[in-house]
C-alpha cells in the first residue's frame, strides 16, 4: 500500500501545480509516504524474526508465543528502536531506549550495530554487541555470547569509527558463552562452539572450538544444516586429545626400552665374574 501512495505522489509532482502553497503539501505528501514505507519495513522485519524462531525453535509453537515471551526478540525490537532513533542523530535517546532494553531483556545491543533480518538471540541472557558489530542475515546467537573489541581503553579519541568489533556474515551460529574479539569475521554458515575465543577470522563453513579457537578437522557446514550451540553431534577430533594420544604412546615406548634395558643389567649382575671373564677370553684363547 505504502509503495502505491509513494507511486501517486510521485506521479503527482509531475503535474504543473498552481502556487507555491500546493508545492509544499506535495513535498510533505511524499515525505509522509517515505514515513509510511519505512514503517512497513520495520513490521516485515519483525514478522521476520518472529518467523526464524519459528524455524530454529522447537519450543517455540506460534508467533503470539514468541512475541510476548521471548526475551531475545524484545531485544531485538528494542535494538530497532534504538538503531532508528540513532540513525536519525538522536544519539541520547537512542541510548537511553538501548539501556531499557538492556534493563528488561539482559541484552546489551549498541544502537549503532548493524544487523541484519531474522536475527535469532536465544536463551537471550548476558549477550554483548558492541557498537562497530555487523551482523547478516539468519544469524543465531546463543546466552553469554560476546561481539566485543580488544582495542584499548586508552586514546578512546583515536579510535572512534574505526571497525573495532566482529562482522558475521549470513549463515553464522554462536554457541553459549562465545567470545568474538576484535574486527575478525566470522565465515558464511561457519559455527564457533560453545565458550570458544575467537580472536581470528572463521573460514566459511568451519566450525572453531577452544581457546583459542581452532578449526576441527574436516569440518564443513552448510546453510541447509543447524548446529545447536554451535557445536556438532557428532563424533569431532579433538587435536589435544590427538597430541595427548601421541605423547602417551611415545612414553609407553621409552617404558618398554627402560624395562628391556634393566632387564639386561639384572642379567649381568645375575652372571658369576667367573662366567664373563670366560666369555671376555674365550676369543683370546682361540686365536
Amino acid at each position: 500500500m505504502a509503495f502505491r501512495i509513494l507511486d501517486q505522489f510521485t506521479r503527482a509532482s509531475y503535474i504543473p501545480l498552481r502556487n507555491a502553497h500546493d508545492a509544499f503539501l506535495g513535498r510533505d505528501e511524499r515525505r509522509g509516504a517515505l514515513y509510511i514505507i519505512k514503517v512497513d519495513m520495520v513490521f516485515k522485519h519483525l514478522f521476520d524474526d518472529l518467523d526464524a524462531y519459528l524455524e530454529r525453535d522447537p519450543a517455540a509453537s506460534s508467533r503470539f508465543m514468541v512475541a510476548i515471551s521471548y526475551p531475545g526478540y524484545h531485544a531485538v525490537v528494542w535494538y530497532r528502536l534504538s538503531h532508528w532513533l540513532w540513525s536519525n542523530r538522536l544519539f541520547v535517546f537512542a541510548r537511553f531506549i538501548g539501556n531499557i532494553g538492556r534493563f528488561l531483556t539482559g541484552v546489551d545491543i549498541h544502537p549503532a550495530a548493524k544487523i541484519g533480518n531474522r536475527l535469532v538471540i536465544d536463551h537471550a541472557i548476558g549477550v554483548v554487541i558492541g557498537e562497530t558489530a555487523e551482523i547478516a542475515d539468519n544469524v543465531t546467537l546463543y546466552h553469554n555470547v560476546t561481539l566485543g573489541g580488544i582495542a584499548p581503553a586508552v586514546e578512546s579519541e583515536t579510535q572512534k569509527d574505526v571497525k573495532r568489533h566482529p562482522t558475521l556474515l549470513e549463515g553464522s551460529i554462536v554457541g553459549s558463552g562465545a567470545q568474538v574479539l576484535g574486527p575478525v569475521t566470522v565465515g558464511r554458515n561457519a559455527r564457533v562452539g560453545a565458550n570458544a575465543v575467537v580472536v581470528k577470522d572463521v573460514p566459511e563453513g568451519c566450525t572453531v572450538v577452544g581457546i583459542p579457537a581452532q578449526p576441527v578437522a574436516s569440518s564443513t557446514c552448510s546453510g541447509e544444516s543447524f548446529s545447536a550451540y554451535g557445536t556438532p553431534t557428532e563424533d569431532i577430533p579433538d587435536p589435544e586429545k590427538k597430541s595427548i594420544h601421541a605423547m602417551l604412546d611415545e612414553i609407553s615406548g621409552l617404558r618398554r626400552r627402560v624395562e628391556e634395558l634393566e632387564h639386561e643389567l639384572e642379567e649381568r649382575i645375575a652372571t658369576p665374574q667367573s662366567v664373563r671373564d670366560d666369555d671376555t677370553d674365550t676369543p683370546n684363547r682361540s686365536v
